[in-house]
């Protein structure tokens, strides 16, 4: 009996034992067949410290809402083992993230594993010398101890991982502008400290089976400041030759299909609206890079192309990081002078598509007697080229002039708005005195609220117009200048219609919301009365003539006077923020 049970013992511990370099993952020593728990996160983050005291620092940046400590590792061998140094010494900061949606966790396997071999010369030779590397090898780091098998069950390894979402049920990556959760708060007080000019997010993609393995998206590349444009799309091009000279097939754009589950629809790029990472940085002026595995690679094949991914990034860096962050103190001082200035808050992709060479499978898709749905089945024994649509024309689609010198944000809201504000390192400064001029308001013609939550908040759509008014504000107003880096920034937290700003994200509904009313009977004898001016008398008949909507619904017509009556709330639908031409 005991010797079949020793020799089993021995297979399971020949991975530990065998040829296992210091400092290995639970998924090196299982050959990428399982993940570690986050208990092994925080001994490496130790581990590597003391192996490398002269190159490695581990911090603890936050507390996940469970108590968990969030750690991050920095590497160096410059010497410059702090922000203070880093900027001293003119270095590049890189951070890589790994595990925001920690079911994703190819990031936090393949960045130590990166790491180790960096370290040892192995990979990146020289690379650390001219930059220092944050890694982060887990943000969510509650949802990564909510381990299951079937957590991911549209990916293919590893055996157990993580969930999606954080403890609180919120979704990182649609975090990074309103900054709801402490695990993103946290995140943001580090960029504030280090200033990154490349932040990673290693991602695992949903969707599809086809033969492409990894999707990298850069921006700025096709939004933000223009020189820094440059660096993004040099950075890009780099990685994804990088990758492909190793044998991966890798995509500039995320291979969603336009029509989902139709491969025939193609695809359309896009630039994302900055509750992602890679939306976020670049209104920085810094580059971010979104890494997406394809999910349905073996978790080895993944892991390993992700770290071939850090690695090719650090390179990059070590090589062209000197210039590159000469391009983004330049576009700082660009943003700075954005005043009056068209800046766009929106892009999409131009109508016109053009046909590209997809590595796909071959497919069918016929009618499913499960759900009766028309579903789509895939042949990965069989790999074809499709051609397809791709929309990668991108421009943008709204924009708006930046103000004159910034926005004033009334004392009712300058406390909370002020910590918004604080948390991304935005410049501000409180009125100590009332003050009175011209603004421009945003009076809203129409205001939609959303049907159903999203992340807990819900979500507002306005329509409408800047206008000239005279108005008065009191002491302790905020206000907030224009004229400073994140210019950009400002403008996506405070423009109304920006797709992510604070008013989107339900944080001023009250102002859209009616709150006095008229009742009908008296509604009727205002009408009445108001009827016996003549120029309001042919404006009422010609709505009525012009207008069947109008002529058919009881209340618009009502309401037609009751906007026109002094007892109409003038403040409905007025966004409270103001914008401003001169410092106040």
């Amino acid at each position: 009996m005991l010797r079949p049970l020793y020799a089993v013992l021995l297979l399971v511990l020949a991975p530990l034992t065998h040829a296992t370099p210091p400092l290995a993952t639970v998924s090196e020593r299982s050959g990428f067949v399982e993940t570690g728990r986050y208990d092994e996160v925080i001994a490496l983050c130790d581990a590597f410290a003391r192996q490398y005291p002269k190159a490695v620092r581990c911090h603890t940046f936050g507390t996940s809402p469970e108590g968990r400590p969030m750690k991050m590792l920095v590497a160096s061998t410059s010497g410059a083992l702090t922000p203070d140094l880093a900027r001293k010494h003119g270095l590049p900061v890189v951070l890589v993230q790994g595990g925001i949606h920690a079911g994703e966790i190819d990031g936090k396997d393949a960045g130590f594993l990166a790491l180790r071999e960096v370290l040892e010369g192995k990979a990146a030779s020289g690379a650390l010398d001219k930059q220092v590397w944050l890694f982060v090898p887990v943000f969510n780091v509650d949802g990564h101890e909510r381990f299951g098998a079937w957590n991911r069950p549209n990916q293919r390894g590893p055996k157990e991982m993580g969930w999606r979402t954080t403890a609180q049920n919120f979704n990182l990556n649609r975090d990074y502008l309103k900054a709801d959760t402490p695990e993103m708060r946290a995140m943001l007080q580090l960029v504030q400290r280090w200033d990154p000019l490349v932040t990673v997010d290693l991602h695992a993609t949903n969707g599809a089976q086809f033969e492409h393995d990894i999707s990298i998206q850069v921006e700025p590349v096709h939004a933000g400041d223009a020189g820094l444009r440059q660096a993004g799309l040099a950075l890009r091009t780099s990685v994804i030759g990088d990758l492909a000279a190793q044998g991966s097939l890798p995509l500039p754009y995320y291979p969603s299909f336009v029509v989902s589950d139709d491969p025939t629809s193609g695809f359309e790029d896009s630039v994302a609206p900055p509750r992602f990472s890679h939306g976020y940085f670049l209104l920085r002026n810094r580059i971010a890079m979104l890494v997406e595995t394809h999910s349905w690679k073996e978790y080895p094949v993944r892991v390993k192309i992700t770290r071939n991914t850090v690695v090719s990034v650090l390179e990059q860096v070590a090589a062209h990081g000197s210039d590159w962050l000469a391009s983004a103190r330049e576009a700082d001082a660009a943003a700075a002078q954005l005043a009056g200035h068209p800046e766009p808050l929106t892009y999409a992709a131009a109508p016109a598509a053009r046909t590209v060479d997809f590595r796909g499978y071959a497919y069918t898709r016929t009618r499913s007697d499960v759900s009766g749905a028309l579903m789509t089945r895939y042949d990965e024994t069989t790999p074809q080229l499709w051609k397809v649509p791709l929309k990668d024309d991108i421009r943008p689609s709204l924009v708006v002039d930046a103000p004159g010198a910034g926005y004033l944000v009334p004392t009712a809201e300058a406390a909370w708005v002020a910590d918004v504000l604080k948390t991304h390192g935005v410049e501000y400064r409180l009125l100590g005195n009332p003050w009175q001029g011209d603004v421009a308001a945003f009076r809203a013609t129409k205001s939609s609220f959303g049907s159903s939550p999203v992340e807990a908040r819900q979500r507002l759509t306005v329509e409408g117009d800047w206008r000239q008014e005279a108005r008065s504000v009191p002491a302790g107003t905020l206000f907030v200048p224009i004229a400073q880096a994140k210019s950009r920034l400002v403008m996506a937290l405070l423009e109304p219609q920006a797709p992510d700003s604070l008013l989107a994200w339900g944080r001023f509904n009250n102002a859209f919301e009616r709150k006095e009313y008229m009742e009908d009977y008296v509604a009727e004898s205002v009408a009445r009365e108001m009827l016996r001016d003549p120029a309001v008398k042919a404006e009422f008949e010609r709505r009525l003539r012009e207008d069947k909507a109008f002529s058919d619904d009881p209340a618009a017509r009502l309401e037609f006077f009751y906007r026109r009556h002094p007892s109409w709330d003038e403040r409905y639908r007025l966004y409270p923020v103001l914008r401003v031409g001169t410092n106040p």
